[in-house]
This record gives C-alpha cells, sequence and structure tokens, in this order.
C-alpha cells in the first residue's frame, strides 16, 4: 500500500492593516480579529488534515519574502489587502513561486470605491474570493487545499 500524501502546510499571509481587524471600520471588516481569523483558519485546517501556518505584515517587501519562503510550502491563502491594487512586487513573488496561492478579501471590492476593483496580483492566482466576510478565509484554505489534491493526483 502506497504511504499516503504528506500532510498539507499552507501559509496564511495577509497584508497592510489587516493588524486592525476587529478594530477597524467593523460595518465593513466585522468584528473578528486577526487571531481570531487565524484560529479559525488552523482549526479548519486541522479538521481537513492540513497544517496552517499564520503571518502578516505591513510592509511589502516582508510580504514577498513571506511568498518567496512558501516556495517550501504546499499552498498560500493570501489577503493582500490594499496591495491588491498596486504591488507589482507582490504580483512577481506570487508569480514567480510554484506554490497555488487563493487571494481572499474580506469585503465586497467591486462594491466599493472604484480604485478597489483593479487586483493586479488577481491574474496570478489560482482562486479570487471577496465579499464573504472572514469566511472567505476558510472558503480560501478549502480551495487551495482542492488545487493541492488536484496536484498531487496521478495525471493519467
Amino acid at each position: 500500500m502506497p504511504d499516503p500524501a504528506p500532510r498539507p502546510t499552507v501559509l496564511l499571509l495577509n497584508g497592510p492593516n489587516l493588524n486592525l481587524l476587529g478594530e477597524r471600520d467593523p460595518a465593513q471588516y466585522g468584528s473578528t480579529t486577526l487571531a481570531g481569523v487565524e484560529q479559525r483558519v488552523r482549526a479548519l485546517g486541522e479538521e481537513l488534515g492540513a497544517a496552517v501556518e499564520c503571518a502578516q505584515s505591513n510592509h511589502e517587501g516582508v510580504l514577498v519574502e513571506h511568498v518567496h519562503a512558501a516556495r517550501d510550502l504546499d499552498g498560500i491563502v493570501l489577503n493582500p489587502g490594499a496591495f491588491a491594487h498596486y504591488s507589482i512586487a507582490l504580483r512577481d513573488a506570487i508569480d514567480a513561486v510554484d506554490t497555488p496561492c487563493v487571494e481572499v478579501h474580506i469585503s465586497n471590492v467591486y462594491a466599493r470605491e472604484p480604485f478597489r476593483h483593479t487586483s493586479v496580483t488577481a491574474p496570478v492566482v489560482q482562486g479570487y474570493i471577496a465579499g464573504c466576510g472572514v469566511v472567505g478565509y476558510e472558503l480560501a484554505l478549502r480551495a487551495v487545499l482542492h488545487r493541492i489534491e488536484e496536484a498531487r493526483r496521478p495525471h493519467v
């Protein structure tokens, strides 16, 4: 009997201002804190047989470095925050690594200011979830784990 596939590890990476979840504009982002989001995603990961590592930074270069380090992981769930709209460096980092990435936004960016309607990172991710509140993170984890499972499946 073949050995089962190793337990996948996924990076949950949050960008600028997401450290203020639960405080910043609760009408838009809800009352769940970043620690609460991380706890929910880790718990779902355990339930689904995956490990979840969490990181957050308000600094573009630090996020790029986390993406580069994720080359050794199985997947990324990324909320780039405002960097989604203009960070070519983050976009290029995602594009440069061969790690499935699903982008998530808590709010419906298309119901907000026009500058939020464009994501420079969206064209290089394997999935995009917006407007589902913090449950979007859980949907993104499920989506990235599905991508990982598909990639591990033998091609016949």
